[in-house]
């Protein structure tokens, strides 16, 4: 049987008509009312006197990390600090342990906050989940507090699992935003700059595993006998490695063998790896994907073993793209708090690391800026250092200005017809609700 391999050229060429086009213009400012000067003001009043419990918060979670899945400390002190604050919380949500969800107001527009605190095996909280949860909490204790008088419904809707299990898309397929019309978070970063407030989309991110099954000999006696497994992994990984030369310049892939065999003179039987297929597209990361496996079922060809390919063991994260009109939001609240926030053109396209917060940006309206925490240079997120600066005071400012500013832009659309009516247009002219399907 001869199998056609995949062929990218058309994908990749419409990627190189539409690459460095520009999904929006304007400038930085925003055109709309929003909220009255009067309902900001309780809300950086209200977040400005959480700070010291929030403060706990984030060292708590700091000092007991828990992995994907298992956050259930983790889940029980966010809903302490809410019920402090007579906040009633349903854990266990959407088929989720760890998942939990609390709101205020009712009726629409339902605007939800999102909350993340799975830590990073072996480096705690490097990735700083521990601010998200804290920003997260106190922006929706903030907008609890005015909600009733602007209109509809603030949710906080704990999401576990961003490392690793894709908690938000297990939410999505549970119906957890099918009542909400838009939602944002504010994620930690390295320095003191917070992220550029133009439509820069992360790269999606779907897990290929494969384990090969050959035969098993003496290595010195029989070697002729034996069909090698490793051979197949390490053909695998330098055939994906010759493939990463003819993908997008942006586009990553990356694996490790995660199983080689046990002794040098058994010839290995089984052997295993896992990639990481990267693409700031949806459609580009699926052919990419396809590209894969086809690199992974040649190597199986190549050596006599047999391939057993796992695509998406867990679910797949979409580009994040955030919703620009709620962008402008959040960065003029921000620049009122004495921050500056740097511009970058909407033309300049970036993949890097991803986020299952993509998932919810292709559902409904979110969006996911960044704000930096004061780390010195060479500290960067995923380093355990990183996960000593989220407990200093700079990253707990860093906090109180992201909590503000997030509460602030989610008061502007609940409270301004015509600002919810921009972002709305905005999500349907680049396509609309996506969901992953393959």
């Amino acid at each position: 049987m001869t199998r056609t391999p995949t062929d990218p050229f058309d994908v990749y060429t419409e990627y190189g008509r539409t690459q460095g086009n520009t999904r929006v213009v304007g400038t930085a400012e925003s055109a709309f009312r929003g909220a009255d000067a009067s309902i900001h003001s309780r809300i950086a009043q209200k977040i400005g006197d959480l700070r010291p419990r929030l403060h706990e918060l984030v060292v708590d979670l700091y000092e007991h990390p828990e992995i994907a899945f298992a956050e259930h400390r983790s889940v029980e002190q966010i809903a302490a600090l809410l019920k402090e604050q007579g906040v009633e919380v349903t854990v266990g949500t959407f088929g989720l342990d760890t998942s939990f969800v609390a709101t205020a107001g009712s009726g629409s527009p339902h605007f939800a906050v999102i909350a993340e605190y799975d830590s990073l095996p072996g480096v705690g909280h490097a990735c700083g989940h521990n601010i998200i949860s804290g920003i997260g909490v106190g922006a929706f204790l903030a907008l609890r507090e005015v909600v009733g008088e602007i209109g509809g419904t603030v949710s906080l809707i704990g999401t576990p699992a961003e490392e690793a299990g894709g908690g938000k898309e297990l939410i999505i397929r549970a119906g957890g935003f099918d009542d909400v019309d838009a939602a944002g978070m504010v994620h930690p970063s390295a320095g003191s700059s917070p992220s550029p407030i133009y439509d820069q989309p992360s790269s999606g991110v779907r897990r290929v595993a494969v384990t090969y099954h050959g035969r098993a000999s003496h290595a010195a006696g029989s070697p002729y006998l034996g069909l090698n497994a490793l051979d197949a992994v390490v053909t695998a990984y330098q055939s994906i490695a010759q493939l990463r030369q003819h993908i997008l310049p942006i586009d990553r892939l990356h694996g490790v063998i995660t199983d080689g065999g046990s002794v040098p003179n058994v010839v290995p039987e089984v052997a295993s790896a896992l990639f990481f297929v990267r693409s700031t597209e949806i459609d580009t990361l699926k052919v990419l994907t396809e590209r894969v496996v086809d690199v992974l079922e040649a190597a199986a060809l190549a050596t006599g073993t047999r391939a057993e390919i796992t695509v998406d063991p867990e679910p797949p994260y979409l580009p994040y793209v955030g919703n620009v009109e709620l962008l402008k939001r959040w960065a003029g609240h921000l620049t009122e708090r004495g921050r500056e926030v740097p511009l970058v053109p909407a033309s300049v396209r970036q993949g890097g690391p991803s986020t299952d917060m993509g998932n919810v940006s292709q559902y409904i309206p979110a969006i996911q800026p960044a704000l930096g925490l004061g780390a010195a240079a060479g500290i960067s997120p995923h380093n355990a250092a990183f996960a000593d600066i989220t407990v200093l005071d700079p990253a707990i400012d860093a906090l109180v200005d992201a909590a503000t500013a997030l509460a602030g832009a989610a008061a502007d659309y609940l409270s301004d017809p015509s600002l919810r009516e921009a972002v709305h247009a905005e999500f349907e002219a680049r396509g609309g609700r996506v969901r992953w399907e393959d």
